[in-house]
């Protein structure tokens, strides 16, 4: 945890700790679907991103936000993603499969069921590799976002480093 870190351990870190197994799995799970996925990082971010948003994880956003930009996300993307599942969210930043991403992340988060045309959309656009593994991150998001949120972890003092 702590190598995939860079030699520090955030709050979350320090959360998961109190149970070792519960840890080394968190990590080698979460690794795998940070560090192995061919899911193009834009669109990996984007859907943790909206995951913590809609579920409320600022924790979360704060520690993806960072990330997202680096992989060519933009600061008025990061913007809108705050009003994810709001009146007022406003679309256009974002591409056509952007849009995808962000209703799929939507979908997951809100209501489990995912409507088939987008699945279908999804799955032209991506691939079925791809597809599974965007769902993924959704899902194991969603599990993140309910951990932080339940133990009432906070972000750190400073940002993180992209």
């Amino acid at each position: 945890m702590r190598k995939r870190r860079g030699g520090q351990f955030i709050n979350l870190d320090r959360m998961l700790l109190h149970s070792v197994p519960i840890a080394e799995g968190w990590n080698h799970f979460i690794g795998n679907v940070r560090q192995q996925l061919s899911l193009d990082p834009k669109l990996r971010e984007l859907g943790m991103c909206g995951v913590a948003v809609l579920n409320g994880a600022e924790y979360e956003f704060f520690h993806h936000a960072p990330p997202f930009l680096k992989a060519g996300g933009t600061q008025a993307q990061v913007d809108a993603m705050r009003h994810l599942g709001e009146d007022d969210f406003d679309p256009t930043p974002f591409s056509l499969l952007e849009r995808d991403v962000l209703e799929l992340t939507l979908q997951m988060t809100r209501t489990i069921q995912v409507n088939s045309e987008l699945m279908k959309r999804l799955q032209v656009a991506l691939g079925n590799t791809v597809l599974v593994e965007l769902v993924t991150v959704i899902a194991a998001y969603n599990m993140v976002s309910r951990f932080l949120i339940a133990l009432d972890i906070h972000p750190e003092d400073q940002a993180p480093k992209a």
